[in-house]
This record gives C-alpha cells, structure tokens and sequence, in this order.
C-alpha cells in the first residue's frame, strides 16, 4: 500500500490522561520495553482537573458508603440517580434562563413544552435539585428524592420506568451528605462533566461489584478500542446486550472528534436484565443522546427487526452461555444462518446473530471468548463459512485482566461486510495486543489513550486509511511503522491470507500468526500464565468431550450397520 499522511489535528475526547506507565512488549527488531508514562496534551485543558474532580466526588461517596451497611449492588442504583438529578437540574436552569430571556406569550408562562422543544426534561416542582436539598429537618428525604423520580418520570415519557426510587433504604443522614457532595459539581462547567463523573461511577461501582459489576460494564478503554476501529459515524447502531449503554457514549464522542453531528446516528439496544436498561437510558440522558432501549432477551427475541437493517453492531455478550433453548431458534435461518453449534455454548449463537444484522456494508465489533477462535467440530465450520464469505476483518488479542467478569484474556473481533469488494478480501489482519497495556492495580488492566490510538493505527495503515496521532501514539508508531505504512511485525501484527488460515485449521487465534517475539528479559508472570493455561485445559476439555462424543456415535451407527 502507498505510505499514509499522518492525521494529527484531531482529538479524542473522552477519557482523561493519565501518568501511569503503559506496558508493550517489542518484536525482536528493537528488543526494548516502552514506558508510555508521558502526560499527553489534549484540547480539553480541563480534562486532567475533571479527573480528579470526579476521583474526589467517587471517594467522599464511597467512604459513605463504607461507613454504611449497603453493599455496592444496593447503593449504586440511587447514587446514579443523584447524579442524573444534578445534571437534569444543571439543564433545566440553563433552559429556563434561555427561556426567560427570550420571553413567552402573554397567555401563558413557561411550561413543559417550552423544555420539551430545547431538549430538556422538564423539572416539576418539588423535583428540582434545591427542592429536595433544602428539605426541613426531619424530613422523609428517602421518600421524597423517590416521589421526586416518579413525578419526573410522568412528565418525561422517555424516562418511564428509568429511574431509581428506592431511597428509602439508604437513610436519611446519607443521602443529606451524598446530595451535599453533588452539590459541588460547579454548575459553570460543560454537562459534558457529568457524562464523565456518571461514567467514572459506573466504572468503579463495576469494579467494586466484581463479576455483577461485569454484566452492565464494559471498561471504557476497551469500548473505545472498538469503536476506534469500528469506526461507527452514521446510520443505525445496535448493541443487543448493551449493558449501560457505554459503547453508544463512546460512539458519539468518536463522532464529535471527527467534525459529525449526533442526529446522524440513531441508537437501537436491548438487554435481558431490566436494570441494565434503566442504566443505558440514565447514561444517555446525562449524555444527552436519543434511542430506542428496551429489555429483552437477544436469543430469542428481535424487537427491532434487526436482520440486514444496521450499519454497525457492537456487543459485549456473556460468554460461554450453557442451556440455551436451540429448539426454540434452530429454524430461523434468518438470524443464524450458519446452523446451530451442537456445543453447549451460546458463543457463536451471539456472532451469527451480529452477521446477520447487518447491512450489505455494515461492520461489527464485538468481545468474545479466546475459545471461540480455535474451537472445533459445528464451531469450526461455522467459522469457516464466516471466514469464507469473506467479513472477518479483524481479530485482536487482549491480555488478562481487563475485564471484572472474566480475568482470563479475551478476543475482539470485526467483521465488514462491505470488505469482499477490497483488496482485503481473501486476508485477515491479526493483531496480539496482549502485552499492550497500562497496569491499574494489582487485579485490572487498561489501555492508555495513545496505546488505543496506536493499535487502532495498525488497522488503518491495514485498510489504506490516514493515521491519527492526537492521542500521543507517535513515540508508539515511531518503533516500527516509522514510514507509516502496514508491514508485519513479529510477535505483533500479520496479515494473514485464507490460504494461511486453512493451514491453521480455520483458526482465528492472533497467536497463531503473529508468532512470538525474543525479549531482553524474562516477563514471566506465574498468574497470568496460570489463567492462560487454565483456559487452553477448558479448551482441550471441551475438545476431549466433543471427540469423545463423536467416537460414542460412530460406534453406535458401526454397531447398527453390522446388525
């Protein structure tokens, strides 16, 4: 491919910067480590400030909770809600100095259809922040904050059923001190601001929660890696197990830092857990985003028709999903069109269902399992067909640890329709970005904004696109791809062909491509080698049972035949 001009007066808003040191291991050409613990710059001068504002409202609300006998589960919901209430309040005292400057009819004062027709929930009395904050003492405040979510929620149709009231249980003296916490948030800052605390408590309430917090979050610096290389920037956009709604937030932020407007994309999600739903809707509320969210459970349910009708499809699905019903979706060829897997696995239920949502040039993005890349008999051949058609684009190997439901590492794949008129039709990029990452704790991992920018580069040098360097990734970029243009790079990145793949037994495991790297030094880590041989064991398990099957059958129908 010709060299790619760099693209570097664009940002990526979103996530602050942070100091911490990032981790990549090199391929033998330069035999370094590279400490990625630079503070980049960014055109938000406030963003670094944010951050420590939202640290600082997350640990006075958490030591709260500590000093209480609520477990995380249980205080999450309504602390959410107090956030959304703040920024509902934020809005409508804009709005309702806009509309006071502007002046109304002389019949009439100002009233909800007044808000409605700016974008704005309507805040009724009783309802609004220093409402609730000036209460006499002695005041129910519990049930007053839950009459105040009911009445907001029959004013707005768009938040039935959305919003927390169980106050109650939290306690008077609480909930006083959490609503003078929030109180704080300066109400002179871009709302914005509390699309990044409302995510920030997500985040460490998911964190706190562990494997629960896992099934409504998905860490945000591996949502923006997807949609970094998605590239979601108009039409229709699904995510069947939405969870919070985070991959919508960050498709609009990828939208924003590239000139687009929010009307050009419309939202579609559905979960199974009706609380997740109620999170999706709060956090596109704060966001001010729009969409159809709706409880529902994917396998065997459609609410929006989907099959062929979207442009992208992003999901975090729950892995390894057992006893699901195939009789009751086995003849919808419409949505699995590759057949059943007769493995007790949901897994590649969930990819079939992303292929066939998708429109003739759509794309999807998605989290999954290592497992599904190497798995065998009914799996392997609807991978091979998958593989055949031409839409698998992209796989990308995680480490461990990035994830609260899961600490084993993980895949993502892509899959573009519209790739079998390139050419790249007949190749699939394989990237292992297991060594990639920024250390948080001793438990969880992440991705720094350049380590995203960076990965996210190798795809675009791959499919011919300009490279970004808004997010610091030149230091990155400079280590191998200097002249800006794809090449294989050992223990990294492969493009391998379909020839290759067959080899590999239609294999879609990065590690089987890139090949592995010499290092300076011994990175051994005895855990993390533990979980990965941990799950290879699960694999050659379920290999073992399913060949152990397939020998009981065929001495069956040996049997038979010599009667």
């Amino acid at each position: 491919m010709p060299e790619t001009p760099e693209k570097s007066n664009e940002s990526r808003g979103g996530e602050s910067h942070k100091s911490d040191k990032g981790h990549f291991e090199s391929d033998i050409s330069h035999k370094k480590r590279l400490d990625d613990s630079k503070r980049h710059s960014s055109k938000n001068d406030l963003e670094g400030i944010d951050n420590e504002f939202e640290k600082r409202l997350w640990e006075a609300a958490d030591q709260l909770r500590a000093n209480s006998k609520l477990l995380p589960s249980q205080y999450s919901g309504p602390v959410l809600g107090l956030i959304f209430l703040k920024f509902a309040d934020y809005c409508f005292q804009n709005a309702t100095q806009k509309l006071e400057a502007r002046g109304t009819s002389s019949r009439r004062g100002i009233d909800e259809s007044d808000y409605h027709s700016l974008g704005v929930m309507y805040l009724p009395d009783g309802a609004r922040w220093s409402d609730l904050l000036n209460l006499p003492e002695g005041t129910d405040i519990g049930r007053e904050i839950s009459n105040a979510m009911k009445t907001i929620e029959d004013v707005n149709e768009d938040l039935k059923g959305a919003l927390p009231q169980n106050y109650s249980a939290i306690g008077n003296n609480t909930l006083i001190e959490l609503m003078r916490i929030f109180d704080n948030i300066p109400l002179d800052v871009h709302g914005d601001l509390f699309g990044r605390i409302f995510e920030y408590f997500l985040g460490n309430f998911a964190m706190k929660e562990g494997q629960g917090g896992g099934t409504f979050y998905t860490p945000s610096s591996v949502v923006r890696l997807i949609v970094e290389i998605l590239e979601p920037d108009h039409g229709l956009i699904l995510d069947p197990a939405c969870g919070s709604g985070g991959m919508f937030v960050q498709s609009i932020r990828f939208m924003e830092a590239h000139g687009k407007k929010k009307n050009e994309i419309s939202i579609y999600g559905t979960d199974v857990i009706q609380q997740n739903v109620n999170l999706s809707r709060m956090n596109m509320a704060v966001h001010q985003l729009s969409g159809q969210v709706q409880q529902a459970n994917s396998y065997y349910e459609d609410p929006f028709e989907s099959h062929e009708r979207f442009d992208f499809v992003m999901a975090n699905p729950p892995f390894n999903v057992k006893k699901i019903d195939k009789e009751r979706i086995k003849n919808n060829t419409t949505r699995f069109p590759f057949g059943m897997p007769k493995n007790d696995n949901g897994n590649f239920i969930w990819i079939q269902m992303f292929y066939a949502a998708l429109k003739q040039n759509g794309r999807a993005g998605f989290v999954m399992a290592n497992s599904s890349a190497d798995a065998l008999n009914t799996e392997l051949e609807i991978r091979r067909k998958l593989i055949q058609d031409k839409v698998v684009d992209v796989m990308v190997s995680i480490g461990s640890n990035f994830f609260y439901t899961v600490t084993l590492p993980c895949t993502l794949w892509f899959l573009d329709k519209g790739k079998k008129n390139t050419e790249r039709a007949d190749q699939i990029l394989f990237i292992d970005a297991s060594k990639i990452f920024r250390q948080i704790d001793r438990a969880h991992r992440d991705f720094t904004n350049s380590q995203i920018e960076f990965i996210s580069n190798i795809v675009r040098m791959y499919r011919g696109q300009e490279i970004e360097l808004s997010e610091g990734s030149a230091e990155l970029m400079s280590i191998d791809f200097e002249k800006k243009v794809y090449k294989d790079v050992l223990g990294l990145c492969k493009v391998a062909t379909f020839s290759e793949i067959e080899e590999q037994g239609w294999s879609l495991n990065p590690g089987r491509y890139v090949g592995v790297p010499i290092q300076e030094e011994d990175s051994f880590v005895f855990a993390e080698k533990l979980a990965e041989l941990n799950e290879e064991l699960n694999i050659l398990s379920n290999q073992a049972l399913e060949m152990e099957e397939q020998i009981r059958n065929n001495i069956t129908r040996l049997l038979e035949e010599s009667k």
